[in-house]
């Protein structure tokens, strides 16, 4: 099966203090894979090392078949086209449609046809049962419609991986059990997905592999393991 995401040895600095000592993490196509891991143990600096937000000190990373420290940060959009990242904050310009949120998106990693641009919007938002939202604000939705906008969002390019960062973090249970249905089916149509997570109620209900990360390092794991 295709490897989309490959971490080898990665050391990573933040303000000069070391967060990643030797991360390992190979995903392949259409596996969902959990990060899980207390407060300050790496999980969000491995899928900013992934999207190409914090650099590579050591060692060698890739996704999508893209170097991560060859990419220069000119190129960036070449790999944001192939990768869909969705946050626990949601991130959508406030002052902004839905379906502007999603044009947004399009334009900024090379879409130029505007009717064939809003056109997939309105797919997207299908996709992700939200078919009549466009007009809509994200103050005017609930957080779970939020939440699902940032995954369509993530989905606009039909990306092989997915990082998903505590994407359920703000919501309540029925919305999160929403969004983990969602992603599983996304999983299952291909797209890799890598999702850094503490609620390990969702990580028994959801299954996938378990990598826990610790002191910034990696080992996996079962779910009986971390209770």
């Amino acid at each position: 099966m295709e490897k989309l995401v490959e971490l080898k040895n990665v050391k990573a600095f933040h303000r000069k203090k070391q967060i990643l000592n030797g991360v390992n993490i190979s995903v392949k196509k259409g596996e969902f894979v959990y990060l899980i891991g207390k407060t300050g143990s790496g999980k969000s600096s491995i899928l900013k090392v992934l999207y190409k937000e914090m650099d590579i000190a050591e060692g060698e990373g890739e996704v999508v078949g893209l170097d991560l420290k060859k990419l220069k940060y000119t190129q960036v959009h070449k790999l944001r086209r192939q990768l869909g990242v969705v946050f626990q904050d949601f991130q959508l310009l406030p002052d902004r449609s839905i379906e502007d949120n999603l044009l947004f998106i399009m334009k900024s990693t090379g879409w130029k046809d505007k009717k064939a641009m809003k056109n997939h919007a309105k797919v997207t938002l299908e996709q992700v049962n939200l078919p009549d939202i466009g007009d809509k604000y994200p103050h005017q939705l609930s957080g779970g419609q939020q939440q699902k906008v940032a995954i369509a969002r993530a989905m606009i390019n039909s990306p092989k991986v997915i990082l998903a960062d505590e994407p359920t973090g703000n919501l309540d249970p029925d919305s999160s059990r929403e969004i983990m249905k969602l992603l599983s089916v996304i999983s299952k149509g291909g797209t890799a997905i890598l999702m850094a997570t503490h609620d390990m109620d969702l990580v028994e209900n959801y299954p996938g592999r378990i990598l826990k990360c610790e002191e910034g390092l990696i080992s996996e794991v079962q779910a009986s393991e971390y209770e």
